[in-house]
Order: C-alpha cells, then structure tokens, then sequence
C-alpha cells in the first residue's frame, strides 16, 4: 500500500521531501502528526535511510509516543526492526548525557532530580524569598545559558521583581545550588538540555560528529521553542541543514514561559533554500468557525500568513451570547450544558474555555446548580486554590478561633518566622495543656518561642479577636488590611493569577453580602465546603479550561467566556496583544461544530462589579460591528491599516526602511502618497 496514499496534495509534498531545510506550516486541525509520521516511514521505508540517522523531536511523551506508534505501524512493514529515535528534547538531553557527560569530568550515573528536590536543596541556601521564585529564576537562568558566576558579576539585574538585594541573594543561592548538583552528581530538568549544549558547543569535533549521525532531523510544535531549543538545534545542525521544523505561528502562546515565536518566524532566514509547505485544509471545523478564526489572526502583523478551509459540509452559525453579569452567564450556558447531555450528547465532547482562571469560579457554581458533571482541566478547582484556601482558613478562625485545622494552615501565611522547630513546641504546649492552637497563642510564655515570633503571632491572635467585631460589609477591606494577603501572593510565581482569583473572591463575598441584609459567615462557608465536597470528576463529566490548557484538544460544542476587554484580552504592560489574539484564535479553532462566544455587561473585575466592553476580538472575527483601534508599534509591513491625522485611514502599499526609520507608500481612498512613519499609526 502506498504509504502516500492517505494524504492531500500539500501533506505529500511535505512528507516526499527529502534534503535540505523545510518549514510546515500545519493550521489548527489540518493533520500535522499524519504528516510528520508519514515523511518519518517514507524516508525509511520507501527512499531507504538508516533509521538511526533520524531524529524526531516533540514536546511531551504522549505526542512522542503517539506519533512513534504511528510511525512504526507504516515502516514495519518494509523494515521490521526500524527504531528511529523520537523522543521529546529532555529524553535527548537525557540520552546525550549518559554518553557524554564525560566531558564535563563528570560520571554518567548522574541522577535525575525532580521539582520537589530541588526546592528542598534551594531552601537549604535561601529561605527568606519564596522558594518556588527561587527556583524560577534559577530555571530561567539555565535556559539563558548563564553561569552562577555571570549572574553575580552581572551589572545588570535581568528582569526581577524584587530589586537588587532579592537578586543577589537568588545569585548566591544559584551558586550554591549548583555547586551542591555537582558535588553530589545530580542534574535538574533544566540541566539535561543546558549541559548537553555546552558540551557541543565546547567540542566542535562531537558536535560534528553528532551532527553526522543525525542527518535527518525534524522539530515538532516549533513554535514553542526557546532560545536555548534553538542554539540547540543549530548545534545539531551544523554538518547539514537536512531539518525540517513543524508548527503554527498563529498558535504560539507560551511567550511568558520562554518561548520565541522569532525561531519559526525567522526560520527561513536563518537556513539557505528553505521549502516552506502551508498546510491549510482544515478537518475539525467548519466554515463560519474557521472564518471567525481566520479573520481574527490576519489582524496580526507578526505573522507567515496561511488560511484555513474546512473540508465538512455541515455548517452551524457561531452564536454570540449577551449577558448581563457573570451568574447569568454560568446559568445560562449550564442549563445549555444540562440540556446537550439530556439530549444524548456525550459530555466528553463539550468543552467551556476561558482566558482566566478566575472565571471559573461562578461558572463552577452554576454546574453544581445544574448538576453538569465537570472536570478542569490542567488545573484546580477554584475554591480548591492554595490562596482561596488560605482565606477560607482566615474566615473559618473568624467564626471559630480554636479551629486548630485551620490556624495551621494560615500560621505562617504571610510568614511570622515560626519555624518546624517553633510550630512544634506550640503544638506541644497546646497538647499537654488541652487548649487549643490559638489558647496556647495567648498562654505561652515568650521565651519559649523568641521575641519576634512571640509577637508576631500575638499579632495574629489579636487580629482575629478584632475581625470578630467587624460588620459583614467590612469583613473584606479588614480581613485584607490587616493580613495583606494579596501582597503576600503577588510576590509568588504566578502573583497576577493569584491576585486575579483573590479579587474574585473578595468580590463574590462583597456582592453576597450587598444582595443579603442577612447575610451569615457560617452560612457561605458551608455552601463553599458542600461545593468542594461534591468531586464529580469522572470520564462522563465536560471540560472547563484555560485557552492555554486547551490547545491540541478538540470539542464537538465549545463555549468561550469572558469576551470582554481586560479579560479577553487580558490588557496589562507585560501582555502583548497579538500573543491574546493568537490565544483566541487557539480558543476558537477547538470548536468542530458548534461555537458559543459569551461575554457580560458586568463582571466582578479588581474586586468591584464592573462595567465591561465587549472583546475587540468579537469585531475583528467579524461578528459583529465595532470600532477600529489604534496600536503603537515601530515597524510596519504592506497590507497594514494605518490612520493619518489629515488623511485618515489608509492602506500601506509599499515599505523602504530608511536608516532606523520606515517611508511608507500609502493609499488613502485613491488618494496615494509617500510619508514617514512617525506620522501614522496603526489601526
């Protein structure tokens, strides 16, 4: 059977192309892992390389091991013991390493250490910064390929909230950190890729050599790739450019954690000759979706450019849903829900997403009403969150201070300075004087546990005897004044997150208590726990998710809420809008069939219940009318929309870069001329 056979034109001539440097641009649902495979078993099987001069590289060990089955089910045939390595980069990091981690004078029977290892390692050195930022940085500064010694000596602190002081106490902690991994022969995760690349780049003849034995090398999800992925790769490269690199530009995502969406937009600039094949026949959606999806990203500049086409014939329309507030949006959508699984739709193949994690709070309670099975996905149900936890602890000692369960929990949240050692002589104290946690607060003696601890938590006893008196409406703005809690998180990884989800709590609890003259503490927090109590996660049961968490999964009905400016987009100095736009076009394209687009009039926003604008994204997919916005940039391409303060709109014809700045040949309505481009801006 040809191999071929099953592909359309452009995933053939992908899959027959043999040397020299490629770039696939595989659209959302347009048979990526069917082409990937297909080359790998057309290259072995019909034009006869050696399977071990092949290297396939992917991102996680489920597509790893999906498209290595694959792949063996078509050559098995033609070469029965055919092992091609497929593998994700850190399994190659791995391999390289046991052979060659001789060239650092290091042995090969390093061990592998994990995420919880290394922070028990971390807080030996540092224990006044959060160890998790810690670790964080220590990550990142692997991934940048700098030493200990780089960091510290570096007169520039690269990007730390914290200053200068926090920093050199992470550059030392980096230090000892490291010096303690090689005394001991560990690695971390981060080492399997930055080690592998200093012993290529330090040994040109290895690195030749490599390079010789990998003569074919493919690059799934390239996209996603980071710096250090891609000096890897030109390592890797350096005997022949026989790579072809795979991925989408308009679903790269992960610009916070690393990745550069550079390494496949400059792809075929960085290697001669590149053959760039676009696959854009779509099977998962249909038309008016990929249309939404198609019409949103082509208002991104930083792009290569493809469109997608459905190959169904069923063609529902795309609803847009308006909303008043956040509980009718969750009421709505999860009677829909109700009635879809009531209908024999299998809940597996219904999905809500939203861009924060905070959403999914209201939403959550309107499925528990509706009694629609869920699971999140890839995350933690909301009021299962450690920052929401911690102020459910701090309310709980509110109504009971002798809550043991709790104080524990909160104790050292934000941080008292009460160590193991301290916490157990408090407990001790407790135990032999049969009174409670907090009693013994009050009971014991300061020189039992120092002076400061000693009035730190007398500190905290006497806040939760004051937070009993406060009137419900103030609960909140007192809770907070006195426990800063939202400070506390905002230094820890993922502090935008988390304050996010702190204002939606505090807010949900301010609106109950504006819409209850009678409202009871006791009360909403049994509502909370039977919530939590309820685990309805099964196989039966719909996804909820974040944008990022969904992607590479599909879903026959998708809801996505949160349409509205300041959610979706996420509008704030560290975010970039094209990066939210490739998130809503990564959000749409999960959709098969059926889409729903739902945003509200008011949602609880920083705390406080919000007026709200509805997204962009819904007038750039071409969904309903809205105004053009203007965004800041300094380069410009042909085909932008600009706006002139005389002429007005405008369509660039043509771009000459003159020094450091742009002339810009622009069509006003017929009306053509030439300007720099200091004097417009893009719509």
């Amino acid at each position: 059977m040809d191999i071929l056979s099953s592909l359309n034109d452009a995933q053939r001539e992908a899959a027959r192309h043999i040397d020299g440097a490629m770039l696939i641009l595989a659209g959302a649902g347009s048979g990526k892992t069917l082409t990937i495979t297909t080359r790998l078993a057309y290259l072995i099987g019909e034009v006869g390389i050696d399977p071990l001069n092949t290297l396939t590289l992917t991102f996680t060990n489920k597509a790893a091991t999906e498209m290595k089955l694959r792949a063996l089910n078509l050559i098995r045939s033609s070469q029965p013991s055919a092992n091609p390595l497929l593998c994700t980069f850190h399994k190659f990091g791995l391999l390289f390493l046991k052979l060659y981690m001789r060239e650092l004078n290091r042995a090969n029977n390093f061990v592998i250490i994990d995420i919880d290892d290394k922070k028990k390692i971390i807080k030996e050195f540092e224990s006044s910064i959060a160890t998790n930022i810690v670790s964080n940085e220590i990550s990142r500064y692997k991934n940048m390929l700098l030493s200990p010694e780089e960091i510290i000596s570096s007169s520039v602190i690269p990007a730390f909230i914290g200053g200068r002081a926090n920093y050199e106490k992470i550059a030392k902690a980096y230090k000892s950190y490291e010096e303690y991994l090689v005394a001991n022969n560990l690695v971390d995760f981060d080492d399997l890729l930055c080690l592998t690349y200093r012993i290529l780049d330090s040994n040109p003849a290895l690195c030749n050599q490599i390079s010789n034995r990998y003569k074919y090398i493919t690059i799934d999800e390239y996209q996603d790739t980071n710096e250090l992925q891609y000096k890897l790769l030109r390592k890797l490269c350096v005997a022949h450019e026989n790579v072809v690199v795979v991925g989408d530009d308009d679903q790269s995502i992960y610009g916070w954690r690393g990745a550069k969406i550079e390494n496949i937009l400059n792809f075929k600039d960085q290697f001669s000759s590149v053959k760039v094949v676009r696959l854009e026949e779509n099977y998962r959606s249909s038309s008016n979706i990929l249309n939404a999806a198609n019409e949103l990203i082509d208002h991104n500049r930083n792009r290569l450019g493809k469109k997608l086409i459905s190959t169904k014939k069923d063609n529902k329309d795309i609803e847009i849903l308006q909303n008043s507030d956040e509980e009718s949006e969750a009421k709505i959508i999860s009677a829909r829900i109700a009635k879809l699984i009531n209908d024999g739709e299998h809940p597996t193949q219904i999905a809500i997403l939203y861009r924060i994690n905070a959403l999914s709070r209201a939403l959550e309670e309107g499925l528990i009403a509706n009694g629609v099975p869920y699971k999140i996905v890839g995350g933690i149900k909301f009021y299962e969150r450690a920052e929401i936890k911690d102020i459910i602890s701090y309310l709980r000692l509110i109504l009971n201070p002798h809550d043991d369960f709790s104080l524990e929990r909160i104790i050292n949240r934000p941080k008292r300075g009460l160590g193991k050692v301290g916490f157990n002589k408090l407990s001790e104290f407790a135990f032999n004087n049969k009174i409670s946690l907090y009693e013994a607060i009050l009971r014991m003696d300061e020189g039992l546990l120092g002076k400061k601890v000693f009035t730190a938590l007398n500190e905290l006893a006497r806040d939760i005897a004051e937070l009993r008196e406060v009137e419900p409406k103030d609960l909140v703005f007192e809770l907070e004044n006195k426990f800063g809690l939202k400070e506390f998180y905002k230094q820890s990884p993922e502090g935008d997150d988390r304050l996010l989800n702190i204002d939606e709590f505090y807010g949900s609890i301010n609106q109950k208590i504006e819409n209850n003259p009678d409202f009871s503490l006791e009360e909403f927090l049994n509502d909370i726990t039977l919530q939590s109590d309820q685990d309805r996660i099964s196989e039966d049961a719909i996804s909820i998710m974040s944008v990022h968490a969904s992607k590479g999964l599909e879903f026959e009905h998708v809801f996505i809420i949160g349409l509205e400016e300041g959610f979706f987009p996420l509008i704030s100095d560290e975010c970039d809008i094209e990066e939210e736009r490739r998130l809503g076009y990564v959000a749409i394209t999960r959709a098969k069939s059926d889409l729903v687009l739902s945003s509200s009039n008011f949602r609880i926003y920083r705390g406080k219940k919000s007026n709200l604008e509805r997204s962009r994204f819904l007038s750039e997919a071409g969904l309903i009318s809205g105004k053009l916005r203007i965004e800041s940039t300094k380069e410009f391409r042909r085909g932008d929309l600009i706006k002139h303060k005389i002429f007005g709109i405008g369509r660039v014809l043509e771009v000459t870069q003159i020094k450091s700045d742009f002339k810009l040949k622009i069509n006003f309505g017929g009306n053509v001329k030439e300007i720099m481009s200091g004097f417009v801006e893009k719509v």
